[in-house]
């Protein structure tokens, strides 16, 4: 056996030493959808990581929107942060029951790669404009299953892709590790999110639900721990990964109040209407003169449906590309003038 293989065989027997019964061993992976040469070092499950981490769409979660559209200021978060948020509160619940960081972390880094510019308002605006709808769960599966790579993908395990499609609070992931990535995906935005929102002056912390304060706690460190051990609690020796009644039902009002007081307020679909005239001009323009996309997706629109070739493209941008996009095609360029051109 080479050294590079003893390598791999220890992580094996690790995860059959010390890993739940109910978690997903590595080595039992139900495979790729092509098969290729497997790594003499890295499991597969590390593998799909390293080519994610690695992947432009992961790159560019960096300039996209979590809640807030260009924000003035360095510390408020967006789709990356939120990302590393996930993965970091993911990766502890799946430590603390003994199941696979490796896949965990997997899933986390990948759930949102397919999500639009200016967040959740852009992904409504794509879903309104297209015929076939748009969920950015869907197009995250379909940035490493199609787009990636020129057309390639990523060539990720099953249960990766699994548990990004299935991240949102409506999917069924087929491992533990996909619900624990659901459930931290919740915890990561809600809390971070009302840090995001007093940051900018939405809110100030008395103003939070006090009985919500009261189970879950008054800090965002605070309200996650009691959420990662109502988890602990709740899960350890089970086939489930589920928080306790009380916090779990202290999140969900958490989460209706930021709906209510941040996500969909008067200015937020202010700025949402702009984000929606920006994307249908764009939409409308390409539908109108495919030829105008970018070589790769208007190869892609001989495969697949115009519309979703041109929601692969719209999606893809970043806040600030989709703005040069826009004002490339639609904001008239100013002529050099010379002096003697001006009438006085």
């Amino acid at each position: 056996m080479k050294l590079s293989d003893s390598v791999k065989q220890r992580t094996y027997e690790k995860e059959r030493a010390f890993f739940s019964p109910y978690a997903q061993l590595s080595e039992k992976s139900k495979g790729r959808r092509r098969t290729e040469e497997p790594c003499n070092m890295r499991t597969d499950f590390q593998r799909d990581r390293d080519r994610i981490i690695y992947s432009k769409a992961f790159l560019r979660l960096k300039n996209k929107t979590q809640v807030f559209f260009s924000p003035e200021g360095d510390h408020f978060r967006t789709r990356m942060t939120h990302t590393i948020d996930v993965s970091q509160i993911a990766r502890s619940i799946a430590r603390s029951l003994a199941l696979n960081e490796d896949l965990t972390e997997a899933i986390a880094l990948g759930h949102d790669l397919g999500h639009t510019p200016f967040g959740h308002a852009g992904e409504r605006v794509l879903n309104s404009l297209s015929p076939l709808g748009f969920a950015h769960n869907e197009q995250s599966l379909r940035v490493v299953d199609v787009l990636e790579k020129d057309g390639k993908g990523l060539n990720l395990t099953y249960e990766v892709r699994d548990g990004i499609v299935n991240h949102k609070k409506s999917g069924h992931p087929a491992t533990l590790e996909g619900k624990a990535v659901s459930l931290a995906d919740r915890i990561a935005y809600v809390n971070h999110d009302i840090e995001d929102a007093i940051r900018a002056g939405l809110l100030k912390e008395n103003e939070l639900p006090k009985r919500d304060i009261q189970i879950l706690g008054g800090s965002s460190r605070d309200r996650i721990n009691t959420m990662i051990t109502s988890i602990y609690r709740n899960s350890v020796g089970k086939n489930e990964v589920m928080m306790g009644k009380a916090e779990a039902e202290a999140l969900e009002d958490l989460r209706s109040f930021m709906f209510e007081r941040v996500y969909i307020t008067e200015l937020s679909l202010k700025e949402e209407e702009r984000a929606k005239r920006m994307l249908s001009a764009m939409f409308d323009y390409f539908q109108s003169d495919k030829d105008k996309l970018p070589p790769f997706y208007l190869r892609l629109s001989e495969i697949y449906p115009l519309e979703q070739a041109i929601c692969d493209y719209l999606s893809s941008m970043t806040d600030k590309f989709a703005v040069a996009v826009f004002n490339s095609i639609f904001i008239p360029k100013s002529w050099a003038l010379r002096e003697e051109d001006i009438e006085m």
